[in-house]
């Protein structure tokens, strides 16, 4: 696959993505500059981790009016694969490709740590190499990460099993103890209808270097890049 990791002012885990997908992944990755108008023939789209302009307003609502996110949204329209990671998730809720809103975490307090997570939905193309209820570890960085949507866009995800990943505990249990933020129904990530946008939390691309602390997050670039490989034969 060839892949663009979106740089706005204030990202600083580009680098991570970057490093995941070339290195780890042996993928064609390069910088995209929020500036850029021009995807230049890629297949998917990270939208990283960071203070996009200093978390200005609120996370990603300045973000969302980069040049590069009409791109972006004209790229996801087509079908195009997006991976929103942290503030990358909260800019495409402002920018609409995803539902739902991120609020500052219950406690009011920034969250860096290892947290568990269950797979609820492994017929995505980000995690069809998973197991249904597996649970991952992996980190977080985030003080809006509380997910927020009205009852019935709640609902809506629930019942068209879009949400794709929960906070849990280590043997996947979900309840309020395992909830870091607030986020409703333990809601870490979630995917749009056609199924090619994802927004997640957690930092997968912090766990695909054993050196690092650990190897969960590979299945997620993997799923993606396996089903991208069979799309295309």
């Amino acid at each position: 696959m060839r892949w663009g990791v979106v740089v706005f002012p204030g990202s600083n885990c580009d680098y991570d993505a970057f490093d995941t997908l070339g290195r780890i992944f042996e993928q064609e990755v390069r910088y995209i500059w929020h500036k850029d108008r021009d995807l230049k023939n890629i297949d998917g789209i990270i939208l990283p981790g960071g203070f996009s302009y200093g978390d200005y307003l609120r996370s990603g609502a300045i973000a969302r009016f980069s040049p590069v996110i009409e791109e972006v949204i004209r790229f996801a329209n087509k079908g195009g694969i997006v991976i929103g990671i942290c503030n990358g998730f909260q800019v495409l809720t402002e920018a609409g490709l995803l539902p739902g809103t991120l609020r500052e975490n219950v406690n009011l307090r920034f969250i860096c740590e290892d947290l568990y997570l269950r797979v609820e939905n492994n017929s995505t193309r980000f995690t069809h190499l998973c197991d249904e209820g597996q649970v991952l570890k992996i980190p977080v960085a985030h003080n809006e990460g509380n997910y927020f949507a009205p009852p019935n866009v709640l609902k809506e995800l629930e019942d068209h099993n879009r949400v794709v990943f929960r906070y849990s505990d280590r043997q996947g249990k979900v309840d309020e103890i395992s909830n870091p933020n607030g986020s409703l129904n333990n809601i870490a990530g979630i995917c749009n209808k056609a199924g090619n946008v994802l927004g997640m939390m957690p930092h997968p691309e912090r766990r695909c270097d054993p050196v690092i602390g650990g190897i969960d997050g590979q299945v997620i670039f993997k799923s993606v890049i396996t089903a991208a490989m069979e799309m295309a034969k």
